[in-house]
This record gives structure tokens, sequence and C-alpha cells, in this order.
């Protein structure tokens, strides 16, 4: 059974490899953002537990699975079910161009311009990866890879 866990920074490639794998594998994926975020309303995010409520609903109804994120309360959770790991960790400034030639993304944004209102604001977040200690952070990844005994693998 395949249990996919990809996380990594804004613009790591994460749904770009999850889409790969899903043609591969034809395993459903979730991105975490659409249990993260109360649709509909930009940068409200839903209360934790609704968001592992919402996981945990996905993990059960789907024997195979791709997940992908970077929320490390989430992704701690789902490591708990996984059968494979993949940090994608290429660098600051592979991340940056990643963001730049971003797709638009219709399950996130309502139109390309709503995504083009927050570029500035992912370019920044990206460039403080390194930097940050939350749960977005490359501290948090990297304690989370580290602590994961299954099959895993760091792509740079």
């Amino acid at each position: 059974m395949r249990k996919i866990l990809i996380f990594g920074n804004s613009g790591a490639g994460k749904t770009t490899l999850a889409l790969k794998l899903q043609v591969e594998f034809s395993l459903p994926i979730l991105d975490l953002d659409t249990i993260t975020w109360i649709p509909d309303l930009p940068g409200v995010r839903r209360e934790d537990a609704e968001s592992e409520r919402l996981l945990i609903d996905f993990i059960q109804k789907n024997p195979e699975w791709i997940i992908e994120g970077c929320y490390g309360s989430l992704i701690e959770t789902a490591a708990n079910y996984s059968s494979e790991m993949i940090f994608l960790n290429p660098g600051v400034e592979k991340c940056l161009e990643n963001n730049k030639r971003r797709p638009w993304e219709p399950h996130k944004y309502k139109t390309p311009k709503e995504q083009e209102a927050n570029f500035e604001f992912l370019q920044t977040w990206i460039k403080e990866y390194y930097s940050r200690d939350d749960e977005y952070s490359f501290r948090c990844h990297d304690r989370l890879f580290k602590r994961f005994s299954g099959n895993k693998r760091e792509i740079n």
C-alpha cells in the first residue's frame, strides 16, 4: 500500500511531484492547504482540530494516497500512517524560481489575479524558510524527517 507524504518549503515542487506520482500510481492527492484554510476567507485558518479531523477522514477513506503540504502538525499526524516520506529541500533560490513559474491554482484561488496578489508575500515567506522556527520551517521539517523511521528520502 502506497501512502506517500511529501513536504517542504513553498515552491519546492510538492504539488508537481504529487501530480507526477498520481499519474504513475493512480493515487488520490490531498493538498494540505485545502484542509487548513477556510474556503472563501483568504488568510483565515481553520481550527487545528478541524484540519486534523479532515486529514484523518481522508486517510481513513483512502487505503492509498499522496498527501502534500508544509504544515508541521499535520505532517506529523500523517507520518503515523505513511509508508513513504519525501522531503523536498531544493534550496531557497530554486523555490523562488518555481514560485515565479507557479501556474494558477484554481483549488486555492478564485482567479489568477487573486493568486498574483499573494506573490510577494510568498516570495518573502520562501526566503524566511531557513530562519523561521515555526511549523512551516526547515527546522520543523528536518526534525520530522529525521524522526521518521520508515522509507524516506530527501531531494535537494
